[in-house]
């Protein structure tokens, strides 16, 4: 349990209050031991890969390769989601197989692919140096290092990640009726548009009254894992996880804050455009056995051919006017 002060972590203009857990309170001791973590790569087994190795601050703490190094360069088989944000996600990697930041944070430590370490290793490589003995002593008090601290510490650090008061934010919660421009707008319109005549996205990227995390949380099924002419999955998805079949190649929504920095698109970052995506959706996804009821069909659009184009463009404007602020704390220690 941390030792300091608590300190109040403000969410930007369009986004909620942090979700805290009761057991990690944030103070300025752990989020500033949590950055310095975040940006080290001695928490890797061989010291060449860092937590901001694969989620640089310049792409909202996410990847611009389709598959991120680990170790080695060694390489996994999933795309690197952005971190700003990540707070308000209650589970935690494309398949949810982690409940919290806390859990998320031990995840790449012990994959070998990533960065092929051991919780008692990082632990003992933290103890010999005097530094973080000092920093872990003034987050935590006296005693041992470990590795429930080192995970606290750089999740209480992520929950200080919050980029928002971007146009829209302006537009739509701060009343500015500049900020946005006119097909942004229009894009805005067709994103909230969920009758049968419009592309349905805010039933997915979710936008409250006072609030918009763009992503409900949950996981759908829109056959970008799935090859038709196998007849299989090339990744099973959050059925992994949960054991259901009905989640077989089902990935989490992902928020849709930032998008236009966070390419490549999709679980497995196989869609380098915007308009790629966009234009994924308006066919309908890929057709599958597992495929969610939530997908837009392509004969539900009932946009006339001759005004997709535009509306497919409009819809990419919105997205633009989702990039928000750098969060102050989006840099290495020191910057």
């Amino acid at each position: 349990m941390p030792i300091g002060k608590v300190v109040e972590i403000k969410p930007p203009l369009g986004l909620p209050p942090v979700p805290v857990p009761p057991d990690n309170p944030p103070t300025a001791e752990t989020i500033a031991l949590g950055r310095k973590l975040f940006f080290d790569k001695r928490l890797s087994a061989d010291g060449t890969v860092a937590c901001s190795s694969c989620h640089d601050p310049k792409y909202a703490m996410s990847d611009p390769n389709r598959f991120s190094s680990g170790i080695q360069d060694r390489k996994g088989t999933r795309n690197a989601p952005p971190v700003f944000n990540a707070a308000y996600l209650f589970t935690q990697f494309w398949d949810g197989r982690a409940m919290s930041l806390e859990h998320q944070a031990r995840g790449p430590v012990q994959n070998p692919i990533e960065m092929a370490h051991s919780l008692p290793g990082v632990e003992r490589r933290l103890a010999a140096d005097p530094k973080y003995v000092a920093l872990f002593a003034q987050a935590f008090g006296p005693g041992r290092i470990t590795f429930e601290m080192v995970e606290k510490s750089i999740a209480t650090y992520e929950r200080t990640l919050l980029s928002g008061n971007s146009p829209f934010d302006r537009y739509y919660y701060g009343g500015d009726k500049k900020a946005m421009s006119p097909a942004a707008i229009r894009g805005l319109n067709l994103f909230l548009d969920i009758t049968l005549d419009g592309p349905n996205c805010v039933s997915c990227h979710r936008i409250e009254p006072n609030y918009a995390t763009f992503t409900e949380v949950r996981f759908h099924n829109t056959g970008v894992a799935f090859v038709p002419s196998t007849g299989a999955f090339t990744d099973i998805g959050r059925e992994k996880i949960s054991g259901h079949q009905k989640d077989r190649g089902a990935f989490k929504v992902p928020t849709l804050r930032n998008i236009a920095l966070t390419s490549p698109y999709m679980h497995n970052g196989s869609m380098t455009t915007l308009e790629e995506t966009v234009q994924f959706y308006f066919d309908g996804g890929r057709a599958n056995p597992h495929l969610s009821g939530v997908v837009p069909h392509a004969g539900v659009h009932n946009i006339p051919r001759d005004k997709q184009a535009q509306a497919k463009a409009d819809l990419v404007e919105f997205m633009k006017a989702l990039t928000g602020e750098t969060p102050p704390l989006a840099s290495p220690p020191g910057e």
